[in-house]
């Protein structure tokens, strides 16, 4: 089975590699070479691929302690690397096949992607998703929760009597709404269990509804008011319309390329999948 020579466990393994010094005039790039092993170069590029490759716990340490550890990771990797003798073994180099057509394919969508995500494709996909939506009617509603039929009738015939409504939420609501008077501010279509939205839609503003039953207990409904909901801007889901056109640019370059390709899969071979499970064949 392939494997890597990880980053450090820890902290405590970095020893202290000094960082390179250079001249004041010197401006490093990705072909600075910070050091050799045995004359092999280790050049900054290698430190900075090493680097953004790391699980996010070891992006979070310190510059320095990065510096230094992957230096010493390189440094280490580059003086096992070269005591290997005879040919690399296929798990090695299939594996580096692999790495190098995925890293060369993100690298041809990254190109594709420069240049789709302009202004006029976010309004273009803005005005179809949001161009012709019909506003949400959203509600504000208070409720007073009690657990038995009879409680609820009782609730029912106090606010009709003229019983003041967030009084005697506070007063007799079960639900965690009921020290703030049974308020449950807005909210939208399917945001509620189905029997308490419809009883809610029923009432005109101020009315006050019957008892409805749902899982949670018995309910007396107040409507407090009703709005059309917001339509979000463009500026609002800009993110979500980019990420969905480089999704969707990106798509459209996979299925090209390979509809474009001349590709030739060997059906007349019948290989058992099961077989992919087979390591020892990469020995």
């Amino acid at each position: 089975m392939q494997k890597h020579l990880n980053f450090l466990a820890s902290a405590a393994l970095v020893i202290g590699i000094a960082a390179p010094v250079w001249a004041q005039d010197d401006v490093p790039t990705a072909d600075t070479v910070i050091a050799t092993v045995n004359g092999v170069e280790i050049k900054l590029g290698h430190m900075i691929a090493a680097r953004a490759s790391l699980p996010q716990q070891y992006q979070e340490l310190d510059d320095k302690v990065l510096y230094d550890g992957i230096l010493e990771q390189l440094v280490q990797q580059s003086a096992l690397a070269q005591n290997f003798e005879g040919d690399l073994p296929a798990r090695v180099t299939m594996s580096l096949d692999n790495e190098r057509r995925s890293l060369t394919a993100a690298e041809v969508v990254e190109e594709v992607l420069a240049d789709a995500v302009t202004d006029d494709a976010l309004q273009a996909l803005y005005d179809r998703q949001y161009g012709d939506i019909d506003p949400e009617e959203e509600y504000n509603a208070s409720h007073i929760l009690v657990e038995t039929e009879e409680e609820a009738i009782a609730v029912k015939e106090t606010i009709d009597g003229g019983a003041d409504f967030a009084a005697t939420a506070r007063e007799k609501s079960t639900g965690p709404s009921g020290p703030g008077g049974g308020e449950l501010g807005w909210f939208g279509p399917g945001m509620m269990v189905p029997t308490f939205e419809a009883a809610t839609i029923a009432l005109g503003i101020g009315e006050v509804s019957v008892p409805v039953q749902t899982q949670f207990g018995w309910h007396i409904i107040k409507l407090n008011d009703t709005r059309k909901a917001a339509i979000p801007t463009l500026d609002d889901v800009r993110g979500d319309l980019s990420n969905e056109i480089r999704q969707q640019v990106a798509q459209e370059a996979i299925t090209s390329a390979a509809s474009n390709a001349d590709v030739k899969v060997f059906a007349d071979q019948v290989i058992d999948p099961a077989i992919l499970k087979q390591t020892d064949l990469l020995e």
